[in-house]
């Protein structure tokens, strides 16, 4: 389990990131897998969506995790799950729990119940964390600044991270960062950062501003809802649906 989380770490290179589309089953973890992908990643958008629960914690923890340990089982290589604000449990019980489906890293966003945590609080769940998992588990400590719009959400994203990293996180996740922005996330957080490659920002120039993680969230399993509804129109207007 260890040879996993430390393989996680080693593909986190900045300006050579390594690519994430994030998965939600087991087809999907196969399917990306068989891609060529050296590590897979959940999104909770997609998994929560998928067992018919809403995002942000909608879905039990009981639920979301078998869903992730799934996905661990459908992969031989390293997994790492979105494990949402941590679902109410004690740092070390989410280790277990995330260590016991065989999980080689984790998210953990620093947003609960709607409310952006304080950054200190969040630095002593994420050193809690650290302390239980040891070295068996990759922390991607997600800063939710920008996604909720907070002032000077770049600063702000900066003064977090580094309390982030010093409290034992792998790398800091700015979720929905501009692309403006990221070369001076890059420049002034002190490890390894984690991006969106959304519609707007470019890839080649993630990797040429340093970025060490590149995430899709659930933009692969909403580009496969898509083609699912023009496969089911096709086929109700009485259309070749493989045309």
């Amino acid at each position: 389990m260890t040879e996993k989380a430390e393989r996680l770490r080693e593909l986190h290179r900045p300006g050579d990131p390594l690519l994430l589309p994030n998965v939600w089953d087991a087809a999907s973890a196969a399917t990306v897998e068989e891609a060529g992908f050296p590590a897979l990643a959940t999104a909770s958008a997609a998994v929560a969506a998928m067992l018919g629960y809403p995002d942000h914690e909608g879905a039990p923890a009981d639920e979301m995790l078998a869903a992730a340990g799934r996905v661990v089982r459908a992969a031989s290589v390293p997994v790492t799950v979105d494990a949402e604000a941590g679902y109410g449990m004690r740092p070390a019980e989410l280790v277990e729990r995330l260590l016991a489906i065989g999980a080689a890293g984790c998210n953990l966003e620093d947003t609960y119940a709607g409310e952006l945590a304080e950054p200190e609080r969040q630095a002593e769940f994420l050193a809690a964390v650290r302390d239980a998992a040891g070295d068996a588990l990759v922390i991607n400590a997600r800063i939710d600044t920008f996604v909720n719009g907070v002032p000077d959400a770049l600063d702000a994203a900066i003064a977090r991270g580094r309390l982030y990293l010093e409290a034992g996180a792998d790398c800091v996740y700015p979720i929905t960062a501009p692309m403006d922005a990221v070369p001076e996330l890059v420049k002034g957080l002190p490890g390894p950062v984690n991006v969106n490659n959304f519609p707007g920002t470019s890839l080649a120039e993630l990797a040429e501003a340093g970025v060490a993680r590149v995430s899709y969230g659930p933009v692969p399993f909403l580009q496969s809802l898509e083609a699912l509804k023009r496969f089911a129109t096709r086929v109700l207007s009485r259309e070749d649906p493989y045309g």
